[in-house]
């Protein structure tokens, strides 16, 4: 593939990132978010670096459009060398950033012995952190909860971060919960842990000088323009794929663009060739299709709209005219 450096002409690309999400943040939801912010830094879903070690085909798990730059690929792991090795990967791919999984609580990541459950052993994510920044020249990130278990406090977390410091770490992501590694599954462990803003914000208080973005219960534009007046910068997950289109404005309110006006007959409309794209190399458009289905809400006949697609999409032999009935009915009404 053709190598690209992204490159933010004012504003470092990580003010506003959409998390990384399992069977969520694809290749096909990232086109669709970069239709709708220019800016914004993008990842990849988590990729397991013992996988991309001994896969036969790593083009499946590596590969993205240009157009997805600004992005970032999150790995997973426990092993200094592979991690090493997957890091050199995700440069040579022409990948952006690399982000570890220090927060994924998940029954099965935990078994692996990598995610929320490295939390409690530093010294490992250290030694993996070293190894990454020795293989490759990009920033290196760590995304990860505020304490896992009972191992929960602030002093605890103050000696993780600047372990990771120490050790290379470009970044820290901080998902403003603690992990409950037994008891809780992964959506619960989303939801349950209360959020406590104010242990990020006396972290930040305490190392000023490292770069801090926090994540969590981050609902609109508004909150993140918030959330920057106190921290680096501001990680969407969910509120992003749920509620795409409220999200158009990100880059003339947070980076200062011009703004553009997006209607969703507009970014169907420019998702087109990206589709046609992938039914050419023999995907289905039901990739596609199902990240669209978000974006039409709160208008009339939206459930009617949402229906039509997601019937017609999940054919084995649908085309791209489908996408563009959908866009004219949207533009013919207005949206």
């Amino acid at each position: 593939m053709i190598i690209t450096s992204f490159k933010s002409n004012k504003f470092p690309n990580y003010r506003l990132s959409i998390a990384p999400m399992m069977d969520y943040t694809d290749r096909h939801f990232r086109v669709l978010m970069r239709q709708i912010t220019k800016k914004s830094l993008l990842y990849t879903e988590m990729i397991v670096a013992q996988a991309l070690h001994y896969s036969k085909n790593r083009n499946k798990l590596l590969d993205f459009d240009e157009i997805e730059h600004p992005i970032s690929i999150q790995l997973g792991g426990d092993n200094p060398n592979l991690l090493a090795e997957a890091a050199q990967m995700a440069e040579d791919w022409g990948y952006d950033e690399i982000n570890l999984n220090i927060g994924c609580p998940s029954p099965k990541v935990k078994s692996g012995n990598f995610g929320a459950c490295l939390m409690g052993k530093p010294k490992i994510v250290a030694s993996c952190l070293e190894k990454m920044k020795k293989s490759c020249n990009i920033p290196i990130t760590v995304k990860h909860r505020l304490g896992i278990d009972n191992l929960d406090n602030d002093d605890y977390l103050m000696q993780f971060v600047d372990s990771c410091s120490i050790a290379g770490a470009d970044r820290f992501i901080i998902h403003a919960r603690k992990a409950w590694l037994n008891g809780l599954n992964p959506k619960e462990n989303r939801t349950i842990p209360p959020l406590q803003y104010e242990r990020v914000q006396k972290l930040k208080n305490e190392r000023p000088e490292l770069i801090i973005e926090l994540n969590g219960g981050l609902n609109t534009i508004n909150e993140c323009i918030k959330t920057l007046k106190i921290f680096d910068g501001a990680m969407v997950g969910r509120a992003a794929y749920s509620h795409p289109y409220i999200w158009t404005k990100i880059d003339s309110m947070i980076y200062e663009q011009t703004e553009e006006n997006l209607s969703r007959s507009k970014i169907i409309k420019k998702i087109i060739p990206f589709a046609q794209k992938h039914l050419d190399n023999d995907g289905r458009l039901w990739n596609i299709a199902k990240h669209i289905l978000n974006l039409i809400e709160t208008i009339p006949n939206a459930k009617i709209l949402r229906q039509e697609l997601s019937e017609k999409c999940q054919n084995s032999k649908s085309d791209v005219s489908i996408l563009k009935k959908i866009a004219q009915q949207l533009e013919d009404a207005g949206h």
